[in-house]
């Protein structure tokens, strides 16, 4: 399994309208094979700042099966318009022991 981080700063003012297109482009994403579960977070501190937090069955099964395909056209098409930059997206693994 491995998780996927993507800071996404989103034009000030237009937070809602953001959280009200990612509630439209969820299923685009989570209904993806290998999305195992998906998770927006909003800043506290800096409300114009979200965290999506995906795990994936592996990061093949993240770039095979949703960024090279329509799904990840349809998915940034409906959220894209709300970006104050191109997402910050990295990819993590559990640390032994955990």
């Amino acid at each position: 399994m491995v998780l996927e981080i993507a800071q996404i700063d989103v034009l000030p003012g237009q937070e809602d309208g953001f959280a009200a297109a990612y509630a439209q482009a969820r299923p685009i994403l989570a209904d993806t094979e290998g999305c195992l579960t998906t998770r927006m977070t909003r800043g506290i501190e800096s409300p114009s700042r979200f965290v999506l937090l995906v795990e994936w069955e592996s990061v093949e099964a993240h770039v095979e099966n949703f960024r090279n395909t329509d799904r990840f056209t349809q998915w940034r098409t409906i959220l894209s318009p709300f970006f104050a930059k191109p997402p910050f997206v990295e990819h993590y693994a559990d640390v032994a022991g955990e």
